[in-house]
């Protein structure tokens, strides 16, 4: 299924807004970073489910798998951010 580049930045907004929700303690970025984090999420879904054999080349990944490739991605950045 072809998304569109509004369709693709509002469903990385809202992939992002949940891996912010799921993810504890806080995380100060803006919406455009929230989005940026979203859609790179799904990207990363997508690229580990077609290395493990998940998903055919070229199909996206599903909600769940962005939303974790989101927190995993929150989680890295974060650690980069405290240093540590």
């Amino acid at each position: 299924m072809e998304r569109g580049i509004i369709g693709t930045l509002i469903v990385g907004l809202l992939v992002g807004a949940i891996a912010r929700f799921v993810m504890p303690g806080k995380q100060p970025m803006g919406w455009i970073m929230t989005c940026v984090l979203g859609v790179a999420g799904s990207f990363v879904a997508g690229f580990v489910g077609q290395a493990m054999g998940w998903y055919q080349v070229g199909q996206g990944a599903g909600w769940i798998a962005s939303i974790v490739g989101a927190v995993v991605l929150l989680f890295v950045v974060g650690k980069f951010k405290s240093g540590g």
